[in-house]
């Protein structure tokens, strides 16, 4: 990613956490994570700073529970966000679309046949459009949060289960959480060479390498 597209990916956040105070809802910073799909940290971060800008406000309840409420200039804000994320989503559709494409297009040209997507949020179901235009089958879905929901047909499964299903390759379908989503595949022993990114055209090992490392995990199973 890019400086443009973590400054883009900033402000979404930013544009995100608004919407999530304009509900008007007593939420804990720790729901706002939760909510947000980001570290607890991070919502505490971007707080202090709307807070500081004069866009968010505390309003205090018993029990040291806390409500953030829109100032006038946060309801400005949160319009000039949505505007301008209006325009950077519609280039993104172009420009994950493509590079997606050009990602299967290249594993395919490897042999990969089988996939699975990991991660959930705005891109995925871009890269799902474009894998459609391929031979390359999805054969799992994996997303810790969204485990239990549909995705076009198959059930979104946890990182621990999709990790075990047979495959050549996963795919980072998270522009959100891309980079903690491949340590943790490779905490739960998924080859760091089977782990493709759009974003990076699969650079962390070749197609090939994946095929083998696919092959070499089958016969693990019938070995158990």
């Amino acid at each position: 990613m890019n400086d443009h597209d973590e400054k883009m990916l900033d402000t979404y956040r930013s544009f995100l956490l608004i919407s999530e105070i304009a509900k008007e809802e007593s939420l804990s910073q720790r729901e706002l994570a939760q909510r947000l799909g980001i570290a607890l940290g991070l919502v505490n971060s971007y707080l202090k700073n709307l807070i500081a800008k004069g866009y968010v406000r505390v309003k205090n309840f018993p029990r040291n529970r806390y409500s953030y409420l829109l100032t006038p200039q946060g309801v400005a804000e949160k319009s000039r966000l949505a505007y301008q994320h209006l325009r950077y989503f519609t280039n993104l559709y172009t420009t994950t679309r493509q590079d997606y494409l050009a990602l299967f297009h290249r594993l395919g040209v490897d042999k990969v046949r089988k996939v699975a997507f990991c991660g959930m949020d705005e891109v995925t179901e871009i890269a799902y459009l474009s894998l459609l235009e391929t031979d390359l089958t999805l054969v799992a879905v994996m997303d810790d949060e969204a485990a239990g929901r549909d995705f076009f047909g198959l059930p979104v499964v946890s990182l621990a289960d999709g990790v075990l299903v047979e495959r050549q390759g996963i795919i980072l379908t998270s522009l959100k959480k891309e980079g903690q989503l491949r340590e943790r595949l490779r905490q739960l022993g998924a080859a760091g060479n089977a782990i493709f990114s759009a974003a990076d055209g699969g650079s962390p090992g070749t197609a090939e390498d994946a095929h083998h490392t696919n092959a070499n995990h089958a016969n693990h199973k019938e070995a158990e």
